[in-house]
């Protein structure tokens, strides 16, 4: 996301991590044990093919190991090659940047062109949303379409991976992706320094002062540092699905410990900007110099750079400035 053009349908996606994540699985997912967060990993080791996959769009049946995937999320695109899946991907949509050898085109996830997608000849395409009935209009060249979501919690995320792992033959890769996120997820939280009362926040999501609550995927995240958001209190925040619009007045008498930007690249924002907004010079977290800026992309991606996210947090309490 290079504009606030770009960034607006990130802040839609954004908005779809209060809804409650599909159930997710397959057929084997009875002989599944049950983790401690609520994320389920299958007992066995290695997925056989055909496989159904119980997805946000419904029921998947992959016949085969896919060998032409098409992904039109960069989060599933991150996720396919972290797992092993990378040599199966074919094509990504134009916003899938990361990692970079990853086939970029300019297939469009938000206007999906479905001609275009066919043309590419997937055996299996992976969407987190179901834009203009995809779904549908794949099964006419029966493409099946696996429809991977924004999720609420982490546990959600952990999900996604184990379904990505089931439908391209990496079960294995993906339970060892997931081990490494608790562990690398557990490893910065207990290295953040303990305070006597949770840090406050204001997280950024663009110059309109769209912000996030406590209760939301990177809400949860930063509660694994001792944070809490300021948005929390705020009018219309459970309407809003957790992301509600602050004004600068509320942000001004609720003096954030934080502000954390997610705004950098798409807005240009930074330490030295936001201490120019009117008023905003008077903030603690402005004065103190606990200002800190994250990768917009990462930022607005559940995959396997959430840890990126919770390191830079981090790193700079551990500091006590900016980051």
């Amino acid at each position: 996301m290079r504009s606030l053009t770009r960034r607006l349908p990130v802040l839609a996606a954004l908005a779809a991590l209060t809804v409650t994540a599909a159930a997710c699985g397959s057929t084997q997912a009875n002989n599944a044990s049950s983790t401690t967060d609520g994320s389920t990993v299958g007992a066995a080791k290695t997925a056989g093919f055909p496989v159904s996959l119980a997805a946000a769009n419904g029921t998947v049946k992959v016949a085969s190991r896919p060998t032409a995937i098409v992904s039109l999320s960069p989060t599933a695109t991150e996720m396919l090659y972290a797992i092993g899946a990378g040599s199966q991907v074919k094509a990504v949509d134009s916003l899938s940047d990361y990692p970079r050898q990853a086939p970029r085109t300019k297939l469009s996830a938000y206007q999906p062109n479905v001609e275009a997608i066919a043309a590419e000849k997937p055996d299996l395409v992976v969407e987190s949303g179901d834009t203009g009935q995809l779904t549908k209009h794949l099964a006419a060249f029966s493409i099946p379409v696996l429809e991977l979501p924004a999720p609420a919690k982490l546990a959600g995320e952990y999900a996604e991976l184990d379904q990505l792992g089931r439908a391209t033959g990496h079960l294995a890769q993906a339970q060892q992706e997931v081990a490494r996120l608790r562990t690398r997820l557990h490893q910065i939280a207990t290295a953040a320094p303990h305070h006597a009362r949770p840090l406050t926040y204001y997280y950024e999501l663009d110059q309109t002062y769209y912000s996030v609550t406590s209760s939301t995927f990177v809400g949860q995240l930063l509660s694994l540092l001792g944070m809490k958001s300021i948005a929390d209190q705020a009018s219309g925040a459970a309407k809003s699905g957790g992301y509600p619009q602050l004004s600068a007045e509320y942000i001004l008498k609720a003096n954030p410990d934080y502000i954390i930007l997610a705004d950098t690249l798409c807005c240009h924002q930074d330490a030295a900007s936001v201490a120019k907004r009117p008023g905003w010079s008077s903030l603690a977290a402005v004065k103190a110099g606990h200002i800190i800026g994250l990768n917009d992309d990462i930022a607005s991606r559940w995959g396997p750079r959430v840890t990126d996210l919770l390191q830079t947090v981090e790193t700079a309490i551990a500091k006590g400035g900016s980051g």
